[in-house]
């Protein structure tokens, strides 16, 4: 088998034929890094559940001072890759040739922080998740099925997510919003609520960084803070219902043309700005400094999209953005969107910006 060694953070690590290691996501390892020092790491039972090469692992241990970690792995050759990377990086840690499923059914022990990387969809393993946590206990989950999640597969998306896609520009907001709605609902019925700390999305993933608090109340609080949204599609505007049975017409009280309807959707926040703050202190990273300028707000206004309805070409979004902040609302580019923009600003003064940009 023909290895090699490369550096990724403080790690040295050895690379095989075979056992995945994608080059790609290391800025996404640099994030996750950064996430658990923030956490404060030492003496937190940490698991990586999709080990691999053992990178992430080895990386909490030698940058985040994390000193019990437990790292699984299905794959028997990456397992004993991951522990041959751990020895050589001077750590010590347990790494598991075992599925997740299986630790979940065998193991008593609960996680602090838990790190889930799958290969497409986690929906699958977010029940084993469940029963390795308790209350505090912090999650760090990656999809990269992202044309699920944003509707190019809709009926895949309404079997695995139980959620109803939006196929346009806003996907990915709608998309992450989803993703946290189910990782909510399956974590309801361990008796668990739900806090979203950071939501991230870039290139072919979205990675949501949530805390469980244990408790009825708390469980059916998340509940609460799901919903499901509605688009329209001729006056460009966005409604929303909270709660498991919302009631939205589909006709638009706007322009009394008809809503496309999607979700289930988180409709809370996403991104905790003070502990974001602090993510920050400890090391800048581009992605996560893009979430705490973005305004938390509900959804993303693709300006293509707009200038498209109102019959002309594109405008910068930049200029647009200068308009609205001069008018004294936030308004930032935005992660979910290349050409988008994030404001507090209504749909009408949007477009007002958007005409007034174009002069």
């Amino acid at each position: 088998m023909n290895t090699r060694r490369i550096r990724e953070g403080k790690a040295t690590i050895s690379l095989s034929d075979g056992i995945f290691y994608n080059t790609e996501m290391s800025e996404l390892r640099d994030i996750s890094v950064l996430f658990i020092r923030a956490i404060g790491a030492k003496d937190k039972r940490v698991l990586d559940a999709t080990a691999a090469t053992g990178v992430r692992a080895i990386r909490y241990g030698l940058e985040a001072k994390a000193n019990d970690i437990t790292a699984l792995d299905m794959n028997a050759s990456a397992a004993r890759l991951a522990k041959r990377n751990v020895r050589m990086n001077g750590l010590k840690f347990e790494v598991i040739n075992t599925s997740l499923q299986e630790f979940a059914n065998a193991s008593r022990k609960k996680f602090d922080i838990i790190d889930f990387d799958p290969f497409g969809s986690p929906a699958p393993g977010i029940n084993d998740l469940m029963r390795l946590s308790e209350d505090g206990t912090v999650l760090m989950i990656t999809a990269t099925d992202t044309a699920v999640l944003c509707g190019a597969h809709e009926a895949a998306c309404v079997k695995v997510y139980g959620a109803k896609p939006l196929h346009n520009e806003m996907c990915k907001e709608a998309g992450i919003r989803m993703l946290i709605a189910y990782i909510a609902r399956v974590a309801a019925g361990f008796n668990f609520g739900t806090q979203a700390i950071l939501s991230i999305s870039d290139k072919h993933y979205m990675r949501v960084f949530l805390r469980l608090q244990y408790g009825a109340k708390n469980a059916a609080a998340s509940i609460k803070g799901t919903g499901l949204g509605a688009f329209c599609r001729q006056c460009y505007s966005f409604r929303f219902g909270t709660g498991p049975a919302p009631l939205i017409s589909p006709e638009c009280p706007k322009c009394k043309g008809r809503s496309e309807a999607f979700g289930p959707l988180w409709l809370g926040r996403m991104q905790d700005k003070t502990f974001i703050e602090t993510m920050l202190k400890l090391g800048d990273a581009p992605l996560v400094r893009q979430a705490l300028e973005e305004p938390d707000t509900m959804m993303l206004f693709s300006i293509p999209h707009m200038t498209e309805k109102l019959g002309f070409s594109s405008v910068s979004k930049y200029k647009v953005i200068e308009i609205l902040r001069a008018e004294g609302y936030l308004a930032t580019k935005t992660q979910f969107s290349k050409e988008g923009i994030k404001t507090d600003a209504d749909i009408r003064e949007v477009l007002r910006a958007v005409k007034k940009a174009r002069t």
